[in-house]
């Protein structure tokens, strides 16, 4: 079987996790276990269940290269063992394991956004459902790290704790308005990143501000104001969409920007989209460190929104985990990080197949699983710093 640079070697960064069992009881390794479950999960397995079905079916081929000292651990073993790893701790052995395929990009987009499993509440034991807030590396294609909470609303809390887990020097953190506070800009800012925060009615006063600063320049045609103006089209499929981008470094109607360190231009993003011959609009406007270069305002947001459709809507699409209902507290958060496991090494394999697919062929092909787990995977960086030629100056 082949073999990869232990530093790389996805299993390897999880067999430094110490046994949370009684010595006296264990009949199955911890290390074997964990090996199990996430190929399973990279085969298409969605539950206990299933990983203990997966293991048993491929018991000779495991045997390979795990000892496996009594054969396959019931669906209520790895339940239950999973139920007692802490996942601040493997979610850090996932993260180290992350850390070996990024590539550091200036620039980088980081988005920071939140997801909630809507099936993995327990009302009868007054357990919410789980909430996750993900920071999702866009260049990269990587879940650099994330952080549980039982509710959207401990967002605020739980976006600080993240940032203090992760390497943000040089790049561009996008949080959703949620996450439009300023002590999340200052320490953004002491991070050595900037930031990209998009506004809502949280910040009223501030929203209502940032309106009117862009009502009275366009009403002087943003004559002798710092401004930049980049426009895209997007068509296919029976949708077009137009994104007009507008980014104003004039801050003197602002008040409020006072308040927020580094703050020195605001943007608009007015999209319109036409699907089927019905045509809609929206307009939002964002705060940002980044100065008023369009492009760069324009990426930033065009991250954050790839963080639903790259991450959460492959999570629930390919993994079904919105349907997941797996509810003891540790184990439904250790689960998770598997899943994202399972979505990273498959997002940084180069064969031309979507996420389903990809977990369907490594469940009937063998050496396309070894190769999953044993090779090193495709990088998947693509450069941030690429300019646009659609820039309109005024």
């Amino acid at each position: 079987m082949p073999e990869m640079p232990s530093d790389r070697s996805l299993l390897t960064h999880f067999s430094t996790l110490e046994d949370p069992r009684c010595a006296i009881k264990q009949r199955h390794r911890l290390n074997d276990m964990i090996a199990i479950a996430i190929t399973g999960v990279l085969c298409g397995a969605d539950g206990w269940v299933q990983i203990a079905e997966f293991g048993r079916a491929k018991q000779a081929w495991l045997e390979r290269f795990l000892e496996l000292p009594n054969a396959i651990p019931a669906h209520d073993t790895f339940g239950r063992v999973f139920s007692l790893i802490d996942p601040q701790v493997f979610e850090t052995c996932f993260r180290d394991w992350v850390e070996t395929l990024r590539e550091i990009l200036p620039g980088e987009v980081i988005a920071i956004d939140g997801k909630t499993l809507r099936r993995s509440h327990d009302r009868a034991k007054g357990l919410g459902a789980l909430h996750l807030v993900s920071a999702w590396a866009a260049d990269n294609h990587l879940v650099l790290g994330q952080l549980a909470t039982e509710a959207k609303s401990n967002e605020i809390t739980a976006i600080p704790k993240l940032l203090d887990l992760l390497l943000i020097q040089g790049c561009i953190v996008t949080i959703d308005a949620m996450g439009c506070q300023t002590k999340i800009a200052a320490q953004i800012i002491d991070q050595g990143a900037d930031y990209v925060l998009a506004l809502k009615g949280n910040q009223g006063t501030l929203a209502t501000e940032v309106e009117e600063a862009f009502i009275n320049a366009d009403a002087r045609d943003y004559a002798d104001v710092d401004s930049q103006f980049l426009e895209t089209v997007e068509q296919g499929h029976g949708r077009r969409e137009k994104r007009r981008y507008r980014t104003l470094g004039d801050l003197s109607g602002v008040s409020r920007c006072a308040g927020w360190t580094a703050l020195n231009m605001i943007g608009m993003v007015e999209s319109e989209r036409e699907i089927h011959g019905v045509t809609s609009r929206e307009t939002r406007y964002y705060i940002a460190s980044t100065g008023t270069d369009a492009s760069v305002f324009a990426r930033a947001v065009r991250g954050h929104w790839g963080v639903e459709n790259q991450l959460h809507w492959s999570l629930d699409v390919a993994f079904n985990e919105d349907a997941s209902r797996v509810r003891d507290p540790d184990a439904r958060e250790n689960l998770a990080v598997m899943r994202r496991v399972a979505l990273t090494r498959l997002k940084h394999d180069d064969t031309k197949l979507g996420i389903q697919s990809k977990r369907l062929k490594a469940a009937w092909n063998e050496a396309y699983l070894e190769k999953l787990l044993f090779e090193a995977p495709k990088s998947t960086a693509q450069s941030s710093t690429s300019k646009s030629s659609n820039i309109r100056k005024t």
